[in-house]
This record gives C-alpha cells, sequence and structure tokens, in this order.
C-alpha cells in the first residue's frame, strides 16, 4: 500500500527480521528475542537525534503515531510525541513548517492531495515510487517504506439496508438505491465530498451525483456507530477500521474504483539524513507485519475494545521483536 529509499544491504537485513518476527508461531518467540537484546531497534542508534513525531486524528494514524515514538525511542532518540494533530491538512502542513519530523501519510492521498496529480497507478509499488521521486524534487519529503495493508475509502451499509437488499450492494446499485430513494442518507466526514480522492470518484464510476440533500457530515467515529444504528443509510468508511466487523456493517463492493492508501512514513528530509539507515530499518521493521487483516485487528482494539493506542502499538511492537517487552 528496488522501493525503498535506503541502501539494499540494510533493508534485506530488516526484511529478514520482519519476516521471521511475522512468521513466528509462538508469540513468547518474539517477546523473548525481544527480551534477549535482539530486538530490531536496538540494531539501530538513534541516540541524540530529536525527532517529533506527528499523526493524524483518527485511531489507525493514532497508532500507527505511536509505533513510531516508541520504537524510536527504544533506539534512543529524543522523541517528541505530538500523535494526534488532526486531519490531513494540518498533518502536512506541520511536517512542511518543520514543527514535526515525521507522520505516517498514505500513497494515494501523497498523489493527489498533497502533490495535485490525476490519473494514480492502481499498482500499489507503482505509486509509492511516484510520490517518493516527486515529493522528494518538489518539496524534500521522504518517504520510507510501503505498508501491506491498504486503507482505501469505501462506504457501508446500515443492517437494515443490507438485509433488505438481500446482502452487499455495490458502488453502482449504492448509488441507484440512493437516486431511486429519496429519504436515503449518505453519512460521510467532512472533507471526503471535496477531496479529489473522495466522493468524485464514485460519483464519477457510476455516473450518479450525490444529491447535497441525501449527504449528512459527521466526525469519522460517529458514522460508523449511527450506520450501524440504521440512521445513516450508508457511511463512508476506512476498509480496514475494526469497528466495521464489530458493528456488524457490511461494506460496498469496490470493483476498483477507489485509490489505493498503503502508509509510509514521512520525513522531512534534514531529519531523515541524520540516520537513514535507522529509520529505513525501524520503518520497515514497523510495517511489513501489517496486512489488511493485522491492522484492522488493531484498530478494532482501539475503536470497538476500548484500547489506548500507546498500549496496543506496545503490545504490538513487542509481539513482533520490533521492541524489547
Amino acid at each position: 500500500m528496488g522501493m525503498k529509499v535506503a541502501k539494499i544491504g540494510a533493508l534485506l537485513g530488516v526484511a529478514t527480521l520482519a519476516l521471521a518476527a511475522c512468521s513466528s508461531g509462538s508469540d513468547s518467540t518474539s517477546a523473548d528475542t525481544a527480551a534477549g537484546g535482539d530486538a530490531v531497534a536496538n540494531q539501530f542508534d538513534l541516540s541524540g537525534i530529536p525527532v517529533a513525531v506527528g499523526s493524524k486524528d483518527f485511531d489507525e494514524q493514532l497508532i500507527l503515531g505511536q509505533m513510531m515514538v516508541q520504537a524510536f525511542q527504544a533506539s534512543g532518540a529524543d522523541v517528541t510525541d505530538k500523535v494526534n494533530l488532526g486531519g490531513t491538512a494540518v498533518a502536512r502542513q506541520a511536517l512542511q513548517a518543520g514543527e514535526i519530523d515525521v507522520y505516517m501519510e498514505y500513497n494515494g492521498t501523497g498523489w493527489t492531495v498533497h502533490l495535485g496529480q490525476e490519473d494514480p497507478s492502481f499498482d500499489s509499488n507503482e505509486l509509492t515510487q511516484s510520490v517518493r521521486e516527486k515529493d522528494l524534487t518538489d518539496n524534500s519529503i521522504v518517504w520510507v517504506g510501503q505498508s501491506p495493508f491498504n486503507n482505501t475509502y469505501g462506504f457501508a451499509s446500515s443492517p437494515a439496508v443490507t438485509e433488505a437488499n438481500g446482502g452487499p450492494f455495490t458502488l453502482q446499485t449504492m448509488m441507484e438505491y440512493v437516486r431511486d430513494t429519496p429519504d436515503a442518507v449518505v453519512c460521510m466526514e467532512s472533507e471526503f465530498p471535496t477531496r479529489p480522492d473522495g466522493l468524485i470518484l464514485t460519483e464519477t464510476a457510476t455516473g450518479i451525483t450525490l444529491p447535497e440533500g441525501q449527504q449528512s457530515i459527521l466526525d469519522t467515529g460517529v458514522i460508523y456507530t449511527e450506520t450501524a444504528a440504521d440512521n445513516c443509510t450508508f457511511g463512508e468508511v476506512f476498509t480496514t477500521d475494526g469497528r466495521i466487523p464489530a458493528l456488524n456493517l457490511t461494506l460496498v463492493e469496490d470493483p476498483g474504483v477507489n485509490i489505493l492508501y498503503n502508509v509510509s512514513a514521512t520525513f522531512n528530509k534534514e531529519t531523515y539524513d541524520k540516520a537513514p539507515e535507522a529509520f529505513d530499518g525501524i520503518i520497515n521493521a514497523v510495517l511489513a507485519p501489517l496486512t489488511n487483516q493485522k491492522m484492522a485487528e488493531l484498530n478494532a482494539q482501539v475503536s470497538a475494545e476500548g484500547q489506548e493506542p500507546s498500549a496496543v502499538a506496545k503490545a504490538y511492537l513487542v509481539d513482533q521483536g520490533i521492541i524489547a517487552g
């Protein structure tokens, strides 16, 4: 969601560590490895390097931000925790202004929103590489790593309307239903209707415009609960969000309309250049095991079970042998 801005030898070593952690059949194996001093973070030295870590303001971003905070601290960095800054624009502006040194960003967002480009690739590797090259050239922003998970935008249907439909909608049948049902409501977060990678893609693909009178703008978290309560006919969601299965929501089937959103760590170049091999190694170890299923599980621990993002992040890092327990 050659591709790395790093030395090949360092990355091969990190990939081996990450794959070993991911493939372990026993939770205790990773923990024992970390306790024995072989944690990934112990292989890199960030001593004396100040790193301000930011994030956007939803659960997945809080977890990812805390993973970086704790992994960098374990490697000796002088970390300032600025996780939970706000929306996309706030986090990006903070990075460009030097108020933070790094936050996790999505390749689709980088291409369409930050770089203002059109026609993104639907190959995750190609898209990330294109963003990486252009953002470095244009803005001195370094993109490091790439998650396996793709947290793209999507829609979920309420339990009642899903049952009445006899199963999942497609984007086309969803928009046809809204067009033909005047009291149907589509709930969305504030930036989705105007983003170039947002509602416009669904409207263009289906040939149906969503009337403003059938749009309801809600906070991100509220969309899930209101859709589950049948107060929203459809809700805009992130497809790796753990509340989708927890609240018995059904994803609307996407034939490939929505842009890819694999995550990478985005650094200002000045900070990255202080320890490129260390930053590459830590970030790749953090991201390598994060499949769609794993990220959804972590998200559910926060959004559905009420655990703290910092605790979820720590448990993951210890389990994967990235930091010591």
